[in-house]
């Protein structure tokens, strides 16, 4: 993996580059729409290629692990071969997954024993299990294993968690460089900062992860129930120490606004299933602010979605018509949702980057928070 910063913002820390992977390039700042069961949600791979122009999409290791399995996956040639999608994949480790099943799950320095929502089957992860796990699903970039800490948690808690993250990394790093690719290309590590919203801890992490030297670094346990000014100033902290020369990844992360104020501190990648979850739910992400199609004021409105995005679905359909499809509860009323929401969130970083080449983001970012932040 390669990493080329083109373009940097004079007024704060936002960049603009383009990761090169064995699957395309990918430009950042970017958003990353979220396949976490090897499919984005109500989204056709031609419509993510072609309509939304992803540059790359998320698996996720534990629900791929469990359905369809390893043994199918592998079958079939990885991920890439297995669902058609043939630019870049980077798949989250799992450790969230094992974060939200407290109530089914055990941690130890060996690892973690949790047991499958699907069936209640046991089964263990560890560092070294999930580095071979990432490499049969066949991923561009793989995350390391850590544990991602609950908010509020008190402060032993999070050094004690922060100590297991560390001494996980240094086994996941260690197995992943004595292993190599199943499928013919090249995949790429990336450490994850922890440390709740304690700067020592996050200092302390950032600098350990550093220090790993791997081509890209990851920020993670944010936009976990903290507040936003508490998230910022971890992003701000840790951007402040992880290598410049490499991307830096924000996970789960977020609002439109969120992802603005979040390009500043310089951060380069992006995930959250806000745009596809919220589509399913009646509420779109548009130019001038959201939107709740299921409002009254939207039943006569035949103007379309999103006429600034471009893009067949956001300029074809009108708000009229999609309220129509809300209402009535059919399944394509969640498509074209889903499918408008993931065209404003690629439109936005898209923007984003044009803005930091032209040398005016900041006071672009300014306005657009205010804009996309306001209820319509």
């Amino acid at each position: 993996m390669q990493f080329q910063i083109l373009a940097h913002d004079t007024q704060s820390k936002a960049r603009t580059g383009v990761i090169t992977t064995g699957h395309g390039e990918i430009p950042t700042p970017i958003f990353m729409p979220v396949g976490t069961a090897g499919s984005v949600k109500a989204v056709h791979q031609r419509e993510l290629e072609v309509d939304i122009d992803a540059k790359i999409i998320l698996g996720n290791t534990y629900h791929l692990y469990l359905r369809p399995g390893l043994e199918l996956l592998q079958l079939a040639g990885g991920l890439h071969k297995f669902n058609g999608w043939q630019r870049p994949i980077l798949t989250d480790s799992g450790g969230y997954q094992v974060y939200s099943l407290s109530e089914n799950r055990k941690i130890k320095p060996e690892g973690v024993t949790f047991r499958s929502h699907i069936d209640g089957s046991e089964h263990f992860f560890s560092p070294e299990a999930v580095m071979d796990i990432q490499r049969t699903i066949g991923a561009d970039i793989i995350m390391a294993f850590d544990e991602c800490t609950p908010y509020p948690c008190d402060y032993a808690y999070a050094k004690k968690s922060l100590k297991i993250t560390h001494d996980w990394l240094s086994r996941c790093v260690n197995h992943f460089h004595q292993g190599t690719s199943l499928y013919g290309y090249e995949q790429t590590l990336f450490p994850i900062v922890q440390g709740s919203v304690f700067p020592d801890l996050r200092k302390e992490s950032a600098e350990f992860i550093a220090a790993q030297e791997q081509p890209g670094n990851a920020i993670g346990g944010l936009s976990v129930g903290e507040p936003h000014e508490e998230m910022y100033a971890m992003t701000e902290l840790v951007c402040g120490i992880l290598p410049t020369n490499k991307p830096r990844y924000l996970m789960g992360v977020g609002t439109p606004e969120n992802i603005l104020e979040s390009i500043a501190l310089g951060v380069d990648m992006f995930d959250c299933v806000m745009p596809t979850r919220n589509a399913r739910n009646g509420m779109l992400f548009t130019s001038g602010g959201v939107i709740n199609i299921r409002n009254e004021k939207w039943k006569d409105d035949l103007s379309p979605i999103d006429a600034v995005l471009g893009g067949y679905v956001s300029t074809f359909y009108s708000k009229a018509y999609l309220r129509h499809l809300v209402i009535s509860k059919e399944i394509l009323g969640a498509q074209i949702a889903s499918i408008h929401n993931l065209t404003f969130y690629l439109w936005l970083a898209k923007e984003a980057r044009q803005k930091i080449q032209e040398g005016v983001f900041t006071a672009w970012k300014n306005k657009m928070v205010k804009v996309v932040s306001q209820r319509l």
